[in-house]
């Protein structure tokens, strides 16, 4: 036990159960923009813990946010205008939201393997990367996106199977969400007007849901609002659902990215197109190595 009356994880090493050391000297400290990483304060991972998500608001700087909104509005609206590598939010100014210094932070958490990091390496991968862009039904033109469905999934991670990569594990001083979901909101999320639905808690829970979760309404859900620039995390094995976007004043622009453990996969692996792969710095294309267990660690 630490002097602040923290708890240090008893982590078995793979060889004979022996302990496994502090690793801290081995996750990355620098983001591929060589920015100091951002570590979770410890309200956050509580929070992280027990709600299976967390929101940040206001994380990004308002030139950030202009950038970042006007390459969405033209990837969306008029994708012929851009190279046809360049038609994803891998590239342009959104790229570096995949190792934003509060992601890798929080990654190296709850997800990164520390076998398979290094200074220079990430120890998880990015398992998917995409647009989302919803708009009212007032707002909606050619181009413009139908809202996507109530359809709640996953839930009760505790007791998933590792194989199936929606599980969510814990015990004192340490908890594991080797299926992260990362949402940065460049446009204000009004409450109950369209923003990701969560039932908090559902990460750990172990019963059977009740029929209530089949009702975008009941109290069982809970969401939240926001300024533009703010950031959401959740674990996958959270029970959690799309919701119609409603909001009037705007459409919903979103950077929304997946982060799997990077000694196996749930999902094919990501590759991105290799010009947009090789003008990355060396640290961020780590994000996209193969997955596997084995002196998968580049230094």
């Amino acid at each position: 036990m630490s002097d602040n009356g923290t708890v240090t994880p008893y982590i078995i090493d793979k060889n004979l159960g022996s302990p496994m050391d502090d690793y801290s000297d081995v996750l990355p400290k620098k983001n591929g923009d060589g920015l100091d990483i951002i570590e979770p304060t410890t309200e956050q991972k509580y929070r992280f813990d027990k709600d299976g998500w967390l929101l940040v608001p206001g994380v990004l700087s308002e030139q950030d946010i202009k950038e970042m909104r006007e390459y969405c509005l033209q990837l969306h609206l008029d994708p012929q205008s851009l190279p046809e590598h360049e038609r994803t939010p891998l590239a342009g100014p959104t790229q570096k939201l995949i190792d934003h210094p509060l992601v890798i932070g929080m990654l190296n958490e709850f997800m990164a393997n520390p076998r398979l990091s290094s200074p220079n390496c990430y120890g998880f991968s990015l398992a998917a990367n995409g647009l989302w862009y919803r708009t009212a039904p007032t707002r909606r033109n050619e181009g413009r996106r139908e809202a996507r469905q109530f359809s709640p999934h996953n839930g009760n991670g505790l007791y998933r199977l590792p194989g199936d990569a929606h599980y969510y594990n814990a015990f004192p001083g340490k908890a594991n969400s080797p299926h992260t979901r990362v949402i940065w909101e460049l446009n204000p999320v009004k409450h109950k007007q369209g923003g990701t639905l969560l039932v908090t808690g559902s990460h750990k829970a172990v019963y059977t849901a009740p029929d209530e979760i089949q009702d975008p309404d009941s109290s069982i859900w809970t969401t939240y609002s926001c300024p533009a620039g703010s950031v959401l995390f959740f674990a996958e094995a959270t029970t959690h659902s799309a919701y119609p976007w409603i909001n009037e004043e705007n459409d919903r622009i979103a950077i929304a990215n997946l982060y799997n453990f990077v000694d196996g996969g749930h999902a094919r692996l990501l590759r991105p197109d290799p010009r947009i792969l090789k003008s990355m710095p060396p640290i961020r294309q780590t994000l996209f190595r193969e997955r596997f267990a084995g002196q998968n660690v580049v230094r």
